[in-house]
């Protein structure tokens, strides 16, 4: 069977951008929506087999190389999100997933190619079955999947009753998998915070299923009690009220004695400017509120900080509340506290030098990068390379080669009070 090329999938592309549905009937253009969504089960598949063929293939040449078999393949999942546009951790999830489909889970993978289930759902299958034995994971695969013996075909199953019957079947086969599920997600609890729509934040804890039900349990119980008083407010608010009272001890969130680093111009703090905010932590926030909270905190501590004249960009700061390497890091983070890696938005947690101070670095500003524990360890490994380039108009771009020679290139976003990305790229035009 000939192997379709990079070109040959970038026309079938081209051929689907311009589909519009025009002159079809309702029932062709259904048919169609179907066709394309099968489409796009199969080429998830594809890129599973095509995944595992660049493990196995990178994993033979560094053992020619003589590398170890710990190290075989390190960050390669980087690599994967890099070619699919997505995050470091996305990547090596679909590195894993595709590893289990391809060698463990053939019917399962033979049903994604065929368009039976998507992507997602084949995910699921697979997360749901990690902590099984190679033979019972098998079992699973076929109990679920096969034409002639399987649960799914024609059930009109959603992903959820999916995933929860493997789940099911694990159990069967393996009553111990149970108590290995539990131990290993215990020690992944942890509390995270996304940012959402409306300037609102989605504070999120993970925990085991006691403690989750415990916690929410008693939130509503409460926020009943107060309901029944008489409050004006619904129940969810007052169960969020309650959360936030609870966890910082005061009624509201302003006032609380902890440390929330807020970017913005001295025009907007002092002269009503309407130029955002940013929110160390968030993103941007509109100009008004971001005054509102520095009105409303209970005591607020301004850091100087000194910008580029065309770009905005972060320069220097004040250095008398840390020491001169911390204001370093510290810097990078007001500057841009999401990894600067292409698709990575994990949290900045170390301060790098782009160019190694064992390559002749500096610890300067021009040299420095915020970037995720992972991000900064896969950077590390052989084969990587990164350079970090800074405009004539304080703009800096981070440009990352992989070990396959494949680039990646991206830019922190326009700090508070930067000039208009328009005016500023009419201005280098007309230099």
């Amino acid at each position: 069977m000939p192997v379709a090329t990079s070109h040959q999938f970038r026309c079938w592309r081209a051929q689907t951008a311009v589909t519009t549905g025009e002159g079809l009937s309702e029932a062709e253009a259904l048919d169609q929506i179907r066709a394309l969504e099968e489409l796009k089960a199969a080429a998830a598949a594809a890129q599973a087999r095509l995944t595992t063929h660049l493990h196995a293939t990178r994993a033979r040449r560094e053992a020619a190389e003589g590398m170890s078999a710990r190290d075989r393949c390190a960050g390669l999942g980087v690599e994967v999100g890099l070619a699919r546009r997505t995050s470091p951790h996305r990547g090596k999830s679909h590195l894993g997933v595709a590893l289990a489909l391809t060698r463990e889970m053939p019917h399962t993978l033979a049903a994604l190619s065929a368009g039976a289930i998507d992507e997602w759902a084949a995910t699921r299958l697979v997360q749901e079955t990690a902590v099984l034995t190679v033979e019972h994971r098998a079992e699973v695969d076929r109990l679920l999947m096969h034409p002639d013996v399987g649960l799914f075909p024609g059930s009109g199953w959603g992903t959820r009753k999916l995933a929860d019957e493997a789940r099911r079947a694990g159990y069967r086969l393996d009553p111990g998998s149970a108590i290995r599920r539990v131990r290993g997600a215990v020690t992944d609890r942890r509390v995270s915070l996304r940012p959402a729509p409306d300037t609102m934040t989605n504070l999120t804890a993970f925990l085991p299923v006691a403690q989750g039900v415990a916690c929410y349990a008693t939130l509503a119980r409460d926020a009943a009690s107060v309901k029944a008083t008489g409050d004006a407010r619904s129940r969810e608010q007052i169960m969020a009220d309650l959360l936030v009272q609870r966890l910082t001890g005061q009624a509201q969130a302003t006032g609380t004695p902890v440390e929330v680093e807020l970017v913005m111009t001295d025009q907007t703090l002092f002269t009503g400017s309407s130029e955002p905010a940013h929110l160390v932590g968030y993103g941007t926030l509109p100009a008004e509120l971001a005054r509102c909270l520095v009105r409303d905190a209970g005591a607020t501590w301004l850091r100087r900080l000194y910008a580029h004249p065309q770009s905005g960009a972060l320069v220097a700061m004040d250095t008398r509340r840390r020491l001169f390497t911390g204001q370093r890091r510290h810097q990078l983070i007001l500057t841009n506290d999401v990894c600067a890696v292409p698709g990575c938005d994990a949290p900045v947690r170390h301060a790098d030098h782009t160019t190694p101070v064992r390559s002749g670095g500096t610890t300067s500003q021009m040299n420095g990068t915020g970037l995720c524990e992972a991000c900064n360890y896969s950077k590390e490994l052989p084969g990587w390379h990164a350079v970090l380039t800074t405009r004539p108009d304080g703009t800096r771009i981070l440009d990352l080669t992989t070990p396959t020679g494949h680039h990646g290139r991206s830019r922190p976003p326009d700090p508070p009070g930067a000039p208009d990305p328009v005016a500023r790229r009419l201005r280098r035009i007309v230099a």
